[in-house]
């Protein structure tokens, strides 16, 4: 089978199944199944283990998508947009505060010295 072929899910869940009913290792099964490696294999099992039988027929190749971004109603993206006004105005006084803060700071050391 050429390098990147996908597997169906029948063939992964014979393979796993197979490999957990005779007890045979992760090398053992991928000789037996004339796989190039038994890195899949593990993969396999993960899956199998984690999602079950459904999980290997989801096919995984490529980068997931991001999807649409969930449309939020206008109540709350009213209250965020009202949140994040709000936030900048405390940084905005903070750093003024700062400022202010850092000069007194300075003119407190010129008079000493």
């Amino acid at each position: 089978m050429p390098k990147g072929t996908p597997f169906s899910g029948e063939f992964k869940q014979k393979v796993i199944e197979d490999m957990q009913t005779n007890r045979l290792s992760y090398r053992e099964t991928a000789k037996k199944y004339d796989l190039p490696n038994h890195e899949p294999i593990r993969k396999w099992e993960r899956i199998y283990l984690t999602e079950g039988v459904e999980g290997l027929y989801i096919d995984r190749r490529g980068r997931k998508s991001a999807g649409r971004p969930v449309k939020l109603g206008k109540k709350v993206e009213e209250d965020l947009i009202a949140e994040v006004q709000r936030l900048r105005a405390e940084n905005d006084y903070l750093k003024k505060l700062n400022a202010l803060v850092s000069e007194r700071v300075q003119r407190e050391k010129r008079h000493k010295s």
